[in-house]
């Protein structure tokens, strides 16, 4: 797992930054980066790995300014070219597409296709991360089109052989793709 993401919507400030104290040396024990959803102050009080930030949140420019150079600042672009671009151009460090499957985690009104994995990953530098109801079942066609990273929560939490065993299947799958490429 490249990262974990601390998304804690709508909870106090204490509770957010109780669990980043907690959970934060684990991923780092793991080689894992840390970040904080929707909260770039949060995200550099806690010393998190950076953010990630949603188009209702924190401008990208607040969000480097709160984090500084040297973490990870990733936007969510939904469905569209011209939010990625924007975020690409200003030097987000990943941008994230989606949702492309049904998910429970969010309510959404877009949903992405993989013809925008394909042109973004064929076009630009700056990783691109899938977003939205992936699982082990369905993320092939997203690696395929050109998906560096996936973002997944229920698919791994939810799995019915547990978080351990569905890490293995969705790096296998990862696996398996980065040796066709």
């Amino acid at each position: 797992m490249a990262c974990f993401q601390l998304r804690l919507k709508d909870r106090p400030d204490e509770e957010i930054l109780a669990a980043a104290e907690k959970l934060m040396p684990i991923a780092h024990a793991s080689d894992t980066a840390f970040l904080i959803n929707d909260r770039p102050d949060l995200a550099a009080l806690s010393g998190a790995d950076g953010v990630h930030i949603g188009q209702e949140d924190a401008s990208y420019e607040q969000a480097r300014q709160a984090v500084g150079e040297d973490r990870t600042v990733g936007v969510t672009c939904h469905n569209s070219r011209h939010l990625a671009m924007i975020a690409g151009e200003q030097g987000a460090d990943y941008v994230a597409f989606g949702s492309f499957f049904s998910t429970s985690t969010k309510t959404v009104s877009y949903r992405a296709s993989t013809d925008l994995l394909e042109w973004w990953s064929q076009l630009f530098e700056v990783p691109c991360v899938a977003i939205g109801g992936i699982t082990t079942e369905n993320c092939d066609s997203l690696l395929e089109s050109g998906a560096d990273f996936l973002a997944v929560s229920a698919g791994v939490w939810l799995y019915p052989g547990g978080a351990e065993e569905a890490v293995r299947h969705f790096n296998a799958r990862m696996d398996a793709h980065h040796e066709k490429s």
